[in-house]
């Protein structure tokens, strides 16, 4: 079964687009009223119009810590950090940028995003809870050939609060899915940030 999912991450990798990619297609596609998926409905384009806005934001306002910016600079293993989304993802947008602006801080560290509704074998292979959550992060130690860990699709406070309030309102609905971007913001990527330094070799 590890072989397998191996294999698996080792071709999607190669397939896979870098950031700088993901993002270009993103805009691309919010500009021209288009999204990623099987589901190419106005709701989904207009989250993916939405998440086009709400990336930029990211990707010009986060700040890594100086601690954990320090450590990951200094990290010698070779990881891949193999990403599954789509344009449309809500938790994807403050996501995605805190693993590039991580990636970035060591040369080790190599970033590729492949989409979801394209690839279900390897979905498949990395479900939440039996569930399709997206994005999902999977991180593959390329010297020692093995996969360290796994994160998504939301932080550990974020999916508490997800948690919560499916407990006690059944389902989420579009008000709460608005504060939580909402928190997203206040916490300026934080909670994504001290995961991914709990999941990385940084002693």
């Amino acid at each position: 079964m590890q072989n397998e999912k191996l294999g698996l991450i080792k071709r999607n990798i190669a397939m896979g687009m870098d950031y700088e990619a993901y993002r270009k297609l993103v805009h691309d596609l919010a500009k021209n009223g288009k999204t990623t998926g099987d589901d190419p409905s106005e709701s989904l384009v207009n989250y993916t119009q939405l998440n086009d806005r709400r990336m930029n934001r990211w990707d010009k306002t986060l700040k890594i810590p100086i601690n954990i910016a320090e450590r990951v600079s200094k990290m010698k293993s070779k990881l891949t950090f193999l990403v599954i989304s789509e344009s449309w993802c809500g938790d994807a947008s403050p996501s995605l940028p805190v693993l590039n602006k991580i990636a970035d801080l060591n040369p080790n560290i190599e970033f590729k995003i492949v989409l979801r509704d394209e690839n279900p074998e390897l979905m498949d292979s990395f479900l939440t809870n039996g569930s399709r959550s997206i994005p999902k992060l999977i991180i593959w130690d390329r010297e020692n050939d093995h996969i360290i860990g796994e994160w998504g699709p939301r932080s550990s406070f974020a999916t508490k609060l997800v948690e919560d309030y499916k407990r006690k309102n059944g389902k989420l609905t579009a008000e709460f899915k608005q504060d939580l971007q909402l928190w997203y913001n206040k916490d300026k990527g934080l909670d994504i940030i001290n995961d991914l330094a709990g999941l990385l070799p940084l002693k």
